[in-house]
């Protein structure tokens, strides 16, 4: 049986009053955005990249001010950025999918994978870990603490012997929630020896490459030249970026 379809003159007229709609509403948008941020819109002032979403469909993408202002280089929608602690959305969900895949369970102590955490008489579980009520001290405050100054280069074996010269922890794990870069780090470590890849390879092949995420990366070399990157005064060494149209994305073992 072959159905055909036809589209009344009422409906054509209908959808070229939505489409109408839809170009009267996107350029509202724009304008309202663009007054929003006009006063960072300058040579001389950092900004941002924004982008809106409307029914599954980006309708407004712009840069505004500077991604570099020492090399007077504006923001553009494929500007990348460092996104810092929301990189943690990403380690969380690579521990997800090894807790997916039976490889690990998050109530697992963390000493399972990592022997080089301390014997503190209690459980610090891959839960706490991704929760921040393990107790473990942040390592950020330890660095500097210990003289690293923000910015300075912290390899893996530095972050993870840090972490094994600490002989107590804030508060028994699961009692408090304290936020703690250094869960994450160990959560990134997991996911190395579980996986037998970096997590930049496993967020490669199994986060960014699936979902067509084409410009993110997990950032574990600060030697690699990053393209459209924007700069900030206070960035670190490692963590992750992002542009905001792709929600492409780097980070380090630290993150």
């Amino acid at each position: 049986m072959l159905l055909t379809l036809a589209m009344s003159p009422a409906a054509v007229t209908q959808t070229r009053r939505d489409l109408s709609l839809n170009q009267t509403t996107t350029e509202s948008v724009t304008s309202r955005v663009d007054k929003l941020f006009a006063k960072w819109d300058r040579s001389d002032s950092a900004g941002c990249a924004l982008g809106v979403v409307k029914d599954g469909k980006l309708i407004h993408a712009r840069g505004y001010g500077m991604a570099d202002l020492e090399h007077s280089i504006p923001i553009t929608p494929r500007s990348v950025f460092d996104i810092a602690s929301m990189s943690k959305q990403f380690t969380g969900m690579a521990i997800m999918l090894l807790v997916r895949e039976g490889k690990v369970s998050l109530d697992d102590d963390v000493r399972k994978y990592i022997p080089e955490v301390p014997d503190y008489g209690v459980t610090i579980t891959l839960r706490h870990l991704l929760y921040h009520t393990s107790g473990l001290r942040n390592q950020f405050l330890l660095g500097q603490l210990s003289g690293l100054r923000w910015g300075d280069l912290e390899s893996r074996a530095d972050a993870l012997a840090m972490v094994a010269r600490q002989r107590e922890l804030n508060f028994k794990p699961g009692e408090t929630h304290s936020y703690s870069n250094t869960g994450y780090f160990l959560l990134g470590e997991v996911v190395r020896r579980v996986s037998g890849q970096s997590l930049r390879e496993f967020s490669a092949q199994h986060i960014f490459g699936p979902l067509g995420m084409k410009d993110t990366q997990v950032h574990d070399d600060v030697n690699l030249i990053i393209r459209n990157r924007a700069w900030n005064a206070d960035r670190i060494s490692s963590d992750l970026i992002a542009p905001p149209r792709r929600r492409t994305a780097r980070c380090s073992p630290r993150a």
